[in-house]
């Protein structure tokens, strides 16, 4: 009579377990999602290297047809027009003395800039990026990154 009487309580401590246990979802599909979700706005993916400004925008700079491209983001990483004039990039040369140079200017619908030299391959070196506003002899350097470019 314990026997059963203990098989009896450890049935129903099992059924009760099971009872309260969420369903898993299938797979690939999420659960679901409460309000809070709905209304929080899409992330965007900034393509490329991703750099952070000083005032919390973003840049994305990729390799476009072998040119440098150098995409401007605001905060919620939305694309943005450019708010420099234009920028310097250099980068050592692998296939000689001296460093590579060029100029990233407005290019596009104006939320990028574009370089004017064909970068060649390898594609893994430090680049040195300078942003600069201004024209004539009042042009000043505004920003400067340093970065470890892995086209």
């Amino acid at each position: 009579m314990k026997m059963l009487a203990a098989c009896l309580v450890l049935l129903v401590a099992t059924s009760f377990g099971q009872a309260q246990a969420v369903k898993p979802s299938l797979p690939g599909k999420a659960a679901p999602a409460g309000k809070k979700a709905a209304t929080e706005e899409k992330v965007e993916e900034i393509k490329g290297l991703v750099l952070t400004r000083p005032n919390g925008h973003f840049l994305g700079l990729t390799l476009q047809d072998g040119k440098f491209k150098l995409s401007f983001y605001n905060e919620k990483k939305k694309p943005e027009k450019v708010d420099v004039t234009r920028a310097t990039a250099r980068w050592p040369n692998m296939h000689g003395p001296g460093d590579n140079r060029t100029i990233l200017n407005p290019a596009g619908d104006g939320t990028y800039l574009m370089g004017t030299q064909f970068v060649r391959a390898p594609y893994t070196f430090k680049l040195f990026l300078t942003l600069l506003q201004g024209e004539g002899e009042e042009v000043k350097s505004v920003e400067s990154h340093t970065v470890d470019f892995r086209g």
